[in-house]
């Protein structure tokens, strides 16, 4: 779930922390699928930085309603004719009937890469996976609402989605997948360890129960077989160069990930081709034709050196043991594809693979770019058999090489705090966290660290405001692991959300988690805990030059991984209606997101809900005002004030509820939306409606958005 209503932190994250400059505008997010964040007239994180005319003020629903029936009275007081005033309330309800129809929130991990299953395409026993090849453009989605949900808001004219946005949601879908089976085969390998335990406890002396480990699939696998007997795989149809949405420099966390966009179709076969059956389509072409290799190492008689390129030919390997040469090679297949590219001058497809910790394969892809093949030839290998050699050379006028082993383009992560160029402050928690979080500032003259705010590494509670008793607990020893016996698992619709992997990891968005709390009866090590073990990756606050300050990571972060909760003050939102200029109030709409209020995008619906939160009581009037409380992080917070605002986010917001059930006081924490490479800016989607934010006047305020995302809306709200 995604909060939706969150503070317009400035579009610079931190602005309210250091000082502003003239050009930066405050900000505020709501959360996409809960906890929105409130939209003062400030600028949101990542977004504006034009200098406003006047400082804006924050307008609740709430007050907004109350602005109106001001208006109506001092219409009738001055006599204005009958007619008139009931026309303009008409026309104001309309007015915001459109606003609540516009709102494009962030869909979860899960619903965002379902809406690419109907265009899927059959896929033929010849091809193992791609697209049609008339891939469209990207489209560029218009500041206007109207270019996407038509001109009275509905459904009409819906603009498709960007190559780039589809590659990314297959992607999405493969780890939800992904991680499903990682849960799977986790309960498989405990159920293994327990019979094995039980096994020697008895001291039988019947042969052990036959261990099925090694003859599972991979997770990554089973994932990718799954998209492929739904139809959802992207690319069906295998094409020659470049692949829409892809670009040189995407990273791939294992080569399933290629099979699931249709770049390379096959997970282990180095070359991948075009069989005969292409030659309707292709018809001045002689098949096979190579479209993509891997250079991974596989192979003992390869030579790179990144522009040029000797690639040893498929076949004759041995892939059980040393990976060395056992037989000849012959000319057909892949072999016979790549000798055919040096016939008819067709571009293969390059991707080099690297030793990578922060892969669950071990391996990180790259793709470097299109290659010619110029020369083939025989020789005797290494190993004394017969080989074929390829050399490819580079095309000229692509980007530049990204690859250099594990550092890429965003930069080179720095090994100790003397390396950090720009540092202004070594740690921004004063040591409250298990990790420092460092600050650096290469853009203002002379450089100046985040001010203005205290840090605090958990929530505080506003005076006047009451927790809910502990909610009573699972009756689990030491972890939970049977989710048909423990009660938190059941909450959660019979299984435990996360996976162990990784440190834990959440394996799809909910409309709300619920982890084990105090009066649980299973430790900190729980997986059902994952949320409350604090910040575990290497953050960094960077000042940028448009969005103010902003918010890194120097170590990979997997999809569904935790990065942190939005701490501050807990407090009723209705005692924040009067204040202006605060840009870090995040509303908790997780009830509002449940009932779909708002236009608010529901998620999946396989956890319980307390009697005593039930949604169907809301009434309309209830519907439209701000939800009850809210965190204030404009003078305490942590990290999370100074991230940013992005239309394509890599986190999204999710509603946890641990020590207590009340979902209007869950906790809100910003989940990995997808796998995140080292230094790469993370963002979620703030989640206004475009026109939802007004001022003291009643006017609507837009505010510009600056995140620089390909499905970029243009405005903030």
């Amino acid at each position: 779930m995604v909060v939706k209503s969150r503070v317009l932190h400035s579009a610079v994250n931190g602005e309210l922390h250091s000082p502003v400059t003239p050009e930066e505008k405050p900000k505020r997010h709501k959360v996409a699928t809960h906890g929105r964040k409130n939209a003062k007239a400030a600028k949101p994180e990542g977004d504006a930085e034009e200098p406003s005319p006047s400082p804006q003020r924050r307008t609740s629903a709430r007050i907004q309603l109350k602005q109106l029936a001001e208006k109506k009275e001092l219409l009738a007081r001055q006599r204005v004719e009958v007619l008139d005033e009931p026309e303009s309330a008409s026309k104001r309800k309309k007015t915001n009937g459109q606003v609540k129809s516009k709102r494009n929130t962030t869909p979860s991990v899960a619903e965002e890469v379902v809406e690419d299953k109907a265009v899927a395409v059959p896929v033929s026993n010849d091809v193992a996976e791609s697209r049609d090849g008339d891939a469209s453009e990207p489209l560029e989605l218009c500041a206007s609402e109207k270019s996407r949900t038509g001109d009275e808001g509905g459904p009409a004219n819906i603009v498709e989605k960007s190559d780039h946005a589809k590659v990314k949601e297959t992607l999405r879908l493969f780890n939800k997948y992904y991680l499903h089976f990682v849960q799977e085969e986790e309960k498989r390998c405990k159920k293994a360890e327990v019979a094995q335990k039980a096994s020697k406890r008895s001291k039988s002396e019947e042969a052990p129960a036959e261990d099925t480990k090694h003859k599972s699939k991979r997770p990554d696998l089973k994932a990718v077989s799954k998209m492929l007997e739904a139809n959802e795989i992207l690319n069906h149809e295998k094409r020659i160069g470049n692949v829409p949405g892809i670009n040189i420099g995407h990273r791939f966390y294992s080569r399933a990930e290629m099979v699931a966009v249709g770049f390379h179709s096959h997970w282990l076969n180095g070359i991948d081709y075009m069989g005969l059956s292409y030659s309707k389509m292709y018809s001045n072409y002689s098949f096979p034709l190579a479209v993509a290799i891997v250079l991974s190492g596989m192979y003992e008689d390869d030579l790179d050196n990144a522009e040029d390129v000797i690639y040893t030919g498929q076949g004759g390997q041995n892939l059980t043991g040393n990976k060395r040469q056992i037989r000849d090679q012959v000319m057909e297949r892949g072999n016979l594809a790549l000798k055919n590219c040096i016939e008819q001058a067709v571009p293969v497809r390059v991707v080099r693979g690297h030793e990578c910790a922060s892969s669950y394969c071990g391996k990180l892809y790259t793709y470097d770019g299109l290659y010619k093949v110029i020369q083939y030839w025989a020789e005797k290998g290494i190993s004394g058999f017969t080989v074929f050699k390829f050399r490819l050379r580079r095309i000229e006028g692509q980007s530049l090489l990204t690859t250099n082993q594990v550092q890429f383009v965003y930069g080179r992560v720095p090994k100790s705090v003397a390396e950090i160029r720009g540092l202004v402050c070594e740690d921004i928690t004063g040591g409250q966290e298990d990790i420092p979080i460092p600050a650096t500032n290469l853009v203002d003259d002379p450089p100046v660290a985040p001010i203005g705010f205290t840090y605090c590494k958990s929530i505080k509670v506003a005076h006047g405001v009451k927790l809910p008793s502990n909610a009573n607990g699972c009756d689990c020893v030491g972890s939970c692991i049977d989710s048909r016996t423990c009660s938190c698992a059941k909450l959660n619709g019979l299984d435990f959300p996360y996976v162990h992997r990784d440190g834990g990891r959440l394996i799809e968005a909910k409309d709300v988690v619920y982890e084990c709390g105090p009066n649980c009866g299973c430790g900190p090590g729980c997986v059902n805990r994952t949320s409350q073990r604090g910040i575990k990756y290497r953050l960094e606050v960077f000042r940028t030059p448009k969005k103010g300050w902003a918010v890194r990571s120097w170590d990979f972060i997997p999809s569904g991984a935790p990065v942190c909760e939005y701490t501050g003050i807990l407090t009723r939102t209705e005692d924040l209606d009067h204040v202006s200029e605060n840009n870090y109030i995040f509303e908790i709409d997780c009830l509002q997101t449940i009932s779909g209020i708002g236009g608010r995008e529901r998620r999946s619906r396989d956890a319980s809900l307390p009697a005593n939160n039930s949604s169907d009581g809301i009434d309309d009037q209830r519907s439209e005002s701000v939800p009850e409380f809210c965190i204030d992080a404009c003078s305490t917070g942590n990290i999370a004030r100074f991230i940013n605002h992005s239309c394509e986010p890599n986190l999204f917001v999710q509603c946890v509820l641990s020590s207590h059930h009340d979902i209007k006081l869950a906790r809100v924490v910003l989940f990995a939306a997808e796998n995140i490479p080292p230094l790469q800016e993370l963002t979620y989607d703030y989640g206004y409606a475009l026109d939802s934010v007004y001022g003291p006047d009643g006017k609507i305020i837009q505010m510009p958005c600056f995140c620089g995302a390909t499905e970029c809306r243009k405005r903030l709200f």
